[in-house]
């Protein structure tokens, strides 16, 4: 018998944003704390071994430079494919993107928004290490990293079949 592999989906959500007056929601920078807060999330992401074999971010100003900010503390790691479908989706068009993951990837990164990302982890967790479900219900702040893991391919990542195995929110020092 041969075990389905490991997969892990993390989930990140971009950083503090400003709100320029006359700014179009897409186009919203990032403020100086999600400035610091990004670089933080790169930081995490290498401590806590996170490596992302594929990266796939909304095509929001704010996401795109979230993820440009954390990579420059990855070395090596692959460019982020923009994806109009993750600027807010609904959760089954989120899930159909992650779907779309080849075969080979075993560690997916996500770079999106509220609530999309939140509403996804409460959807497909079927279960959490500790606390973390809970804590995703009550918050999930910017710049905060979920991961999910399950045995399986990506289209099988359905309602309940993950697990909430972390969630850590990148803050940088002022």
């Amino acid at each position: 018998m041969t075990t389905s592999p490991l997969r892990r989906l993390l989930l990140l959500r971009h950083a503090k944003a400003d709100r320029p007056a006359g700014t179009a929601d897409h186009e919203r920078p990032l403020s100086a704390r999600g400035r610091r807060d990004a670089r933080a999330a790169g930081r995490l992401l290498a401590e806590a071994d996170w490596l992302p074999d594929l990266v796939l971010c909304s095509t929001a100003r704010r996401t795109v430079e979230t993820w440009e900010l954390a990579a420059v503390e990855l070395a090596g790691l692959p460019p982020a494919h923009r994806d109009r479908r993750l600027y807010h989706p609904p959760v089954p068009e989120l899930l159909t993107v992650v779907r779309e993951a080849p075969p080979h990837v075993s560690t997916l990164l996500v770079v999106g928004h509220n609530p999309s990302l939140r509403d996804t982890i409460l959807a497909t967790a079927g279960d959490g290490v500790g606390k973390e479900l809970q804590q995703v219900q009550e918050k999930f702040p910017t710049a905060a990293i979920a991961l999910l893991t399950w045995r399986g391919t990506w289209a099988e990542l359905n309602s309940r079949t993950a697990l909430l195995t972390d969630v850590a929110v990148a803050r940088g020092a002022h």
